[in-house]
């Protein structure tokens, strides 16, 4: 570890918190539907989308009404790309010519993208016209980043309304944060990657002749545009197959510093909006110290871990830290924190390939992703996640003290605490009875590459990150097959929307609850003793559940590399 190493890290914290608040403010406006400066722009836009739709923006929704306008307009949207994929080859802005997408990839796809996954089984450059590339799979980047911040804006309401009977209007929401926050954000940060060096254009290729005298094709496209709301959207699906750690992706060290902000940038900002939405704004700041701490402890293992090196290595002779898959463009500092990054917010974005990290710099990935996708996590998916958790806490809080708990001033009651737990143990059940399948059948074993306790690693992180719709993959896993298709695709589908539906309901159930102000003998939950309770019910609840899984794959890979034993 070095200090130019840490001082990256701690840098890239302090910018985060500047720019917290300033964030946090501009979607407060959103939740809220008041005016912004943009709205001379894009204003006319908007009405322009309800007067064509016949949506009336200011009738408001049930939770149920809520759900359901969601849950369609996603299945809307993804048999849509579906049908994009499969017709690729006879749709135009294919300078490749490329055939369409068999079924069972189409099929993982379209729901990897709907559901905010992004999960890649092909190489975007090789496989996916620039036509499918921008109708297909960004318009996800947008809308499904867009649903995630229109259900934190639902939950929020629950928390924050008296006596009502409704949350808010789901195509009110998206359409606000669509147009007010991820295209503005996206076109200026666009422009930034390409004069950074990031392509955009319809063209597909490029000869060129390289400095030795030989020919090359390099592949191009409409990079910058894709590039910037996969950051921003917590998306992370790549337009080429190695994503960041490509040059056209991510071509310097200020690119780096960049995509990583755009990944936090949002779903640290929801803290700060939901503590001005329950009119606290330190109950905001309460859970983003949790996620903080959380998000600084595990950074500092995988650096720790990825600059002491691989064992099998030094007990050779070679002496240093682990470069293996990674870019020597960003070095071991960078590529550790871009990791524990991407995977504490359900990005998936890599500039480094994770299968190359030593077991427990790998491990930090995976348990971030089993802890439920809550350490800042996605784009309005993390925060929304997080109060789950706080709602457990709370409860826990409430038995210590004998009384029935309250959180910013709603009573938790049963219904509320069973609703958290029948979504928190989405993760648990799904990732580890997909795992278990896959582990004992012949089509699952034929994925990994690695044999062992590493290729069990394979096997679980793909698992983790499909039912946590991160995305990432340990890039040691063939999951281009009708069976890693098919059972990634419903994983990520239930790991979405089995969690929305729970969320949603304790929505409703909390908007019609009328307001119970603090006495001295409430639980404060905003001060140290919280955040501390938080980060104990995260890592209890959301990590103990994982153990005899993490000690078959990453902890087992660990002994044996210390011990010289090569899988």
């Amino acid at each position: 570890m070095t200090f130019q190493g840490w001082f990256l890290i701690i840098a890239f914290i302090a910018i985060l918190l500047l720019l917290c608040k300033p964030m946090g403010q501009w979607l407060f406006a959103l939740y809220e539907g008041r005016r912004t400066p943009l709205h001379r722009i894009f204003g006319p836009v908007e009405a322009g989308f309800y007067r064509l739709s016949g949506i009336d923006p200011t009738e408001e929704q049930g939770w149920r009404r809520y759900a359901v306008h969601m849950l369609i307009f996603n299945a809307t949207l993804l048999l849509f790309t579906y049908a994009v994929l499969r017709l690729q080859g006879g749709l135009p802005l294919n300078p490749q010519s490329y055939e369409g997408v068999g079924a069972d990839g189409a099929f993982n796809t379209a729901i990897s993208f709907t559901t905010n996954t992004n999960w890649q089984w092909y190489s975007g450059e090789a496989t996916m016209s620039n036509l499918s590339q921008m109708l297909g799979l960004t318009i996800h980047n947008f809308l499904s980043a867009a649903t995630g911040i229109a259900l934190a804006f639902a939950l929020f309401r629950g928390f924050a309304r008296r006596s009502a009977t409704t949350i808010g209007n789901f195509w009110a929401d998206m359409t606000r944060v669509t147009l007010y926050l991820l295209l503005p954000l996206c076109f200026a940060i666009a422009i930034f990657y390409i004069a950074s060096g990031v392509p955009q254009t319809l063209s597909g290729s490029v000869d060129v002749t390289t400095l030795e005298g030989a020919k090359q094709t390099l592949a191009l496209g409409p990079v910058a545009s894709q590039e910037a709301i996969k950051m921003l959207g917590t998306n992370g699906g790549g337009f080429f197959n190695a994503n960041s750690a490509h040059p056209f992706e991510n071509p310097t060290a200020l690119t780096n510093l960049v995509q990583m902000l755009s990944i936090f940038l949002i779903g640290v900002g929801l803290t700060w909006t939901f503590g001005k939405a329950v009119g606290n704004t330190r109950q905001g700041w309460a859970i983003l110290a949790a996620m903080m701490t959380l998000f600084l402890a595990g950074t500092a293992i995988v650096y720790w871990q990825e600059a002491a090196g691989n064992p099998i290595l030094h007990q050779l002779g070679a002496a240093g830290g682990n470069m293996e898959g990674k870019e020597v463009r960003f070095g071991i500092a960078a590529s550790s924190l871009f990791a524990a990054v991407t995977t504490a917010a359900s990005c998936g974005a890599v500039n480094a390939m994770h299968d190359s990290f030593t077991a427990l710099g790998g491990l930090i990935p995976l348990f971030n992703m089993q802890l439920g996708e809550v350490v800042i996590g996605g784009v309005g998916a993390g925060i929304y996640g997080f109060l789950l958790f706080a709602i457990l806490a709370v409860f826990v809080a409430g038995l210590m003290v004998g009384r029935t708990p309250e959180y910013v001033g709603k009573k938790i009651e049963a219904r509320e605490v069973k609703l958290a737990v029948l979504a928190i143990a989405v993760l648990p059940l799904m990732i580890l009875g997909f795992t278990a399948i896959a582990s004992v059948t012949d089509a699952g074993l034929a994925g990994p590459l690695n044999k062992g306790p590493h290729g069990f690693s394979e096997i679980l992180y793909a698992f983790t990150s499909a039912v946590g719709n991160n995305g990432s993959a340990f890039a040691g896993l063939t999951a281009n097959t009708p069976f890693y298709n098919g059972m990634l695709g419903a994983a990520m589908w239930i790991g979405r929307f089995f969690i929305i539906i729970p969320m949603l309901a304790i929505a409703g159930g909390l908007a019609a609850k009328k307001y119970t102000p603090a006495t001295a003998g409430s639980f404060p939950t905003t001060g140290p003793l919280w955040t501390g309770l938080l980060i104990g019910i995260v890592l209890i609840v959301g990590g103990l559940t994982f153990l005899p899984s993490l000690a078959l794959g990453p902890i087992a890979d660990h002994l044996a590399m210390i011990n010289g034993q090569l899988f």
